[in-house]
């Protein structure tokens, strides 16, 4: 009885150390990313100086993007490193190379230091990133999966999404707390760094927690794939593709809402920038709470009902909410949209990771996944800030980033529509026999 006992505390702490090491890692991944899109106006000057203001915040947002052009390339090499490797080498693989590049952009000298080389520091800085987050999201959410108990999958997986809430809202914190306590001469000279810098500093810190943990140990090495990409493309060629569209309105509701409405607020609203921030540290603060119990709730109820009821509320809410705060700008309208969509967001996020572990089996989980979203996070989610500033330049019309989301709404509602559920979920298991086991 002791022995068993000891075991199954031993089993809680490693799954509980694997949340946190996940988080860490992940967080500083989605925090680079939310202070890049929260400071593009200001990193616009200093490293893309032009005559027009709008070109200089496009090429700001176009370099955001380049770091996604590179990142099926990651996830592909990463992925593959994972699932022949293993996950915790890869894991601790992509956060050194995210925490190096995120420092690099906070000490790159800018245009007027070194000229021409300034940009291309910053575009290298992405490179790098892309190259690490390609990696991130496959090797994470198989490491937290696989760590799971059979029927607690969901909320497990739901922490990965959790830790991208998490860094929206320090983001957001970082940019409040810098905009509201210096002037904007320092905050455009030298503030901006301070978030960069900071997060790097938690890359090492990421690296031995991650370092300290054991593999999951669901496949013996002779049941690894020796060539998981040549497998995927033979075999699970269906599965990849729904994983795809699957990944669809997760990255565009990050990246078109989350991230890129505080420089909306700014930019089109003409709001403070504080406005913008305290908008996105509601919407961070809203993921990162609801998450966990949507997947919670998932465990109980399934996938499809929360895949699909979130996909077909995000379609419906999305187009009143920008009506609103476009025709009533100012702090409430903002947080109230942040607040409702926040929640929509976190039906879908909160379950989707899950599902793609269920889609496809564990001997090439990190590769497909890994393809899957970041194919879809390349052509949906990167360019998306710059894709919306481009068309309400072009249009005049400040609605377009509704239409982008619902567009990415009608594709994973598609996608959401093929999702089987688990066996055990489709047996009817209850939550009280899950947590038993």
């Amino acid at each position: 009885m002791r022995e068993a006992a000891s075991s199954h505390d031993a089993d809680t702490s490693q799954r509980r150390r694997a949340i946190v090491a996940t988080v860490i890692g992940n967080g500083l991944e989605w925090f680079d990313y939310t202070v890049y899109s929260f400071f593009a106006a200001i990193i616009a000057t200093q490293f893309f100086p032009s005559d027009d203001e709008m070109t200089s915040l496009l090429l700001a947002l176009g370099t955001f993007g380049v770091g996604f052009v590179i990142r099926p390339f990651g996830g592909i090499l990463l992925g593959i490193y994972a699932d022949r490797v293993g996950r915790r080498p890869a894991l601790m693989l992509t956060i050194m190379l995210m925490a190096g590049a995120t420092l690099l952009i906070g000490i790159a000298p800018t245009y007027e230091q070194i000229g021409v080389w300034a940009p291309i520091l910053i575009v290298i800085a992405r490179l790098a990133q892309g190259l690490a987050a390609g990696g991130e999201m496959g090797s994470a959410a198989a490491f937290l999966t696989e760590h799971a108990p059979l029927k607690r999958k969901a909320f497990y997986a739901s922490w990965i999404q959790s830790s991208i809430g998490v860094a929206i809202l320090l983001g957001a914190a970082s940019g409040t707390l810098l905009s509201l306590a210096m002037s904007t001469e320092s905050l455009h000279a030298w503030g901006w760094r301070v978030p960069f810098i900071l997060g790097a500093l938690a890359g090492p810190l990421g690296f031995y927690i991650r370092r300290r943990l054991k593999e999951p140990g669901v496949l013996k090495a002779d049941e690894r794939s020796h060539s998981p990409l040549a497998e995927i493309v033979r075999r699970y060629p269906r599965e990849t593709l729904v994983s795809f569209s699957l990944v669809a309105l997760w990255t565009v509701c990050s990246y078109a809402i989350l991230f890129y409405l505080p420089s909306y607020s700014q930019r089109f609203l003409d709001l403070p920038e504080s406005v913008g921030f305290a908008g996105g540290m509601l919407g961070g603060c809203v993921l990162a709470l609801c998450t966990p119990i949507a997947g919670h709730l998932a465990d109980r109820t399934g996938r499809r009902p929360w895949l699909i009821g979130s996909s077909l509320a995000i379609l419906v809410l999305i187009y009143p909410m920008f009506a609103m705060i476009n025709h009533f700008p100012g702090l409430g309208s903002l947080l109230l949209c942040e607040l409702i969509l926040g929640i929509a967001i976190s039906g879908y996020t909160g379950v989707v990771v899950v599902t793609f572990s269920e889609i496809l089996p564990p001997r090439v989980l990190s590769t497909g996944l890994s393809i899957a979203y970041n194919l879809a996070v390349m052509l949906f989610g990167g360019f998306a800030g710059f894709i919306i500033t481009w068309l309400i330049d072009v249009t005049g019309n400040p609605m377009a980033p509704a239409f982008y989301v619902m567009f990415a709404a009608v594709v994973s509602l598609a996608g959401s529509t093929l999702v089987r559920e688990p066996e055990h979920l489709r047996k009817g298991a209850t939550l009280t026999e899950a947590t038993a086991n």
